[in-house]
């Protein structure tokens, strides 16, 4: 266990921790030349076309260090993007210390900080490294007295390195094995080991990712899973070099991959504890905090028949993304379904991609909204994050809203138009900081509702991507909140509904109406769209319908001719449209959910 050392990357999205972990396999030889690619860890289609890390990835990289110890480091390579520091902070309690990356030029940014808490809550050693000193616009000066200032850390202890030139990667390599502590554990104590990631392959069954705290495991042994005492025999065992390799037996301290044929998806749970089932451990190892979801919002197959199909993607995708939840959901326009909870829209956006990439689903998400308090009259207390529960209006005594504390630091020239935005949301309580020279801290407490809808993309263009946005939930509070209904030829369409604030319904309304008037096709007859709250219209868009010239062949003669045939036809689409059906494309749907600037 001595030469171990189990350590991951953190940072703020772009500051070069995908790179980073490049250069250390490639310095070590893990890869050869010829079979290596940037970015090398980012094995997803997804992750290597939008240029981000979602998944977590480990690796084990062998290094012999100048004294000529040899050295077995466990490397974690994280996401940046607050949608998925639930990755990180399960990545963390598999490791012993951290690199803090810092770019030279963007300086400490809200998830810099965010991410040194997670590994300060961890008791984590933390060594901060300043990336990027080649760029042109680096000014490492200012960022070792950020390290100081802001960081509260020991700004002496800093190294400095190039990802992208290989400059300074002997330096952290070795950083690493005299800094980071080895891990602790007996190899001889019954064994413990955490569950900190799984995935499903469809040849070998759940493939278990895991943190061998005390005890030691091999092919042939007898395990169980504390949390519902199933028990697995074990086939194989052995670490990640970028590919599975095999070895025979995992023991205290390392951190690798368990694959016991295990078929029900469902035993498994992120943050389990593994132990044997004839010498188990005294009592499971803390697991990771309950995650909470922010975002709601409900996923159908597009053909009913998929059901089926789509209920076994959820389960094996939940494996491997366990801040994923759902459960069963029916809509009267779209059939059977499932309602998710996501920690964001990024979060969204990936889960619907994976879903239709990895398991081949077609599917349609309904709008996504956040989860709403409702005290009732009679004092019951009610949350609703599914527009379809929203209580009788007669019966609420009181709606509440999740708020939460934003942080935002970036350029002082953009202070007032991101102001502007803030308030624009209904942002209260501001405050402002001048952390340097040239750079501010504005914090804002928002509701989570106006955030989730379209404030990071507009927050983004008005910085121009030089702004950083952290978030955390602070509480609820009361809010007149309403239930907006659309109504497509006098009927609801109950997928599209919507609780919102009062002053922003009639906008959203009349977004809604015209967003579906240019997706539903044109009838026989007349469609009106309505935007309703209860019984009161407060959005209306009109489709005009076909006509056929029915007095084209009515020339001369007397004009009451025309008027018999007008209103024979008259009479025809009223007809119509008392039993007239409309049918909603799937595009309709989509364009609902896109905002103003899509």
């Amino acid at each position: 266990m001595k030469s171990i050392r189990n350590f991951s990357i953190i940072a703020h999205i772009d500051h070069g921790k995908s790179t980073l972990a490049d250069r250390l396999i490639q310095y070590t030889g893990v890869v050869d030349a010829r079979n290596f690619q940037d970015q090398i860890l980012d094995n997803m289609d997804i992750e290597r076309e939008r240029g981000i890390t979602i998944k977590s990835q480990a690796v084990a990289l062998p290094y012999r260090s100048k004294s000529g110890a040899e050295y077995t480091l466990n490397l974690l390579d994280t996401p940046g993007h607050v949608d998925f520091s639930y990755e990180v902070s399960r990545s963390l309690a598999s490791c012993e210390g951290v690199l803090l990356l810092i770019d030279a030029a963007q300086g400490v940014q809200a998830q810099t900080i965010a991410n040194l808490y997670l590994a300060m809550e961890n008791n984590l050693e933390i060594i901060p490294v300043i990336n990027k000193i080649d760029l042109p616009s680096a000014d490492v000066e200012r960022v070792i007295e950020q390290i100081d200032s802001e960081l509260g850390l020991d700004a002496d202890l800093h190294l400095k390195c190039s990802a992208k030139d290989g400059i300074g990667i002997e330096e952290i390599l070795e950083a690493v094995v005299e800094r980071i502590p080895p891990p602790k554990g007996d190899a001889d104590a019954p064994l413990a080991a955490l569950i900190f990631d799984a995935q499903y392959d469809s040849f070998r069954g759940t493939v278990i990712h895991c943190r061998i705290f005390d005890g030691t495991v091999k092919p042939g042994d007898t395990i169980l899973f504390l949390h519902n005492k199933a028990t697995y025999r074990v086939e194989e065992v052995g670490h990640f070099l970028i590919n599975r390799q095999k070895t025979d037996r995992l023991t205290a301290g390392e951190v690798g991959y368990i694959i016991a044929g295990v078929k029900t998806v469902s035993d498994v749970h992120t943050g389990d504890t593994i132990t044997h089932e004839n010498r188990p451990c005294e009592k499971p190892l803390p697991g990771f905090k309950e995650v909470k979801p922010v975002v709601f919002a409900s996923i159908y197959p597009i053909a009913s028949d998929d059901y089926e199909d789509l209920a076994a993607a959820l389960d094996k995708y939940k494996l491997n993304d366990a801040s994923f939840i759902y459960q069963k959901d029916s809509s009267v326009a779209l059939g059977q379904g499932f309602r998710c909870g996501f920690l964001g829209l990024l979060h969204l956006d990936v889960v619907q991609e994976r879903l239709e990439r990895e398991y081949d689903l077609s599917i349609i998400l309904s709008v996504p909204s956040v989860r709403y308090r409702f005290t009732l009259k009679d004092g019951t207390v009610l949350y609703v994050d599914n527009p379809t529960e929203y209580p009788d209006p007669l019966s609420i005594a009181m709606g509440e809203e999740p708020y939460i504390r934003a942080v935002m630091m970036l350029p002082e020239r953009y202070v007032g138009t991101v102001m502007k935005l803030c308030m624009e949301k209904r942002g209260v309580n501001s405050t402002l900081n001048y952390t340097s020279p040239g750079r501010a801290e504005l914090v804002y407490e928002m509701p989570l509702a106006e955030v989730i809808y379209d404030f990071y993309d507009r927050f983004k263009s008005v910085t121009q991507g030089y702004g950083s946005f952290d978030y955390d939930l602070t509480d609820y509070r009361e809010s007149s909140l309403v239930l907006l209904d659309i109504l497509v030829n006098g009927e609801k369409v109950d997928a599209l509904s919507q609780i919102v604030h009062r002053d922003r319904a009639r906008a959203r309304g009349v977004l809604a109406c015209d967003r579906l008037k240019e997706e539903i096709p044109r009838q026989m007859f007349k469609i009106a769209i309505q935007g309703a709250i209860g019984g009161e219209v407060i959005s209306r868009s009109t489709i005009s319908p076909f006509r056929k010239d029915v007095t084209a062949k009515c020339y001369g003669g007397d004009i009451s001719r025309k008027r018999k045939l007008l209103e024979k036809q008259r009479k025809g689409k009223k007809r119509m449209k008392m039993i007239g059906q409309v049918s909603i494309p799937q595009s309709a749907f989509l364009a609902v959910l896109k905002t103003d600037g899509d």
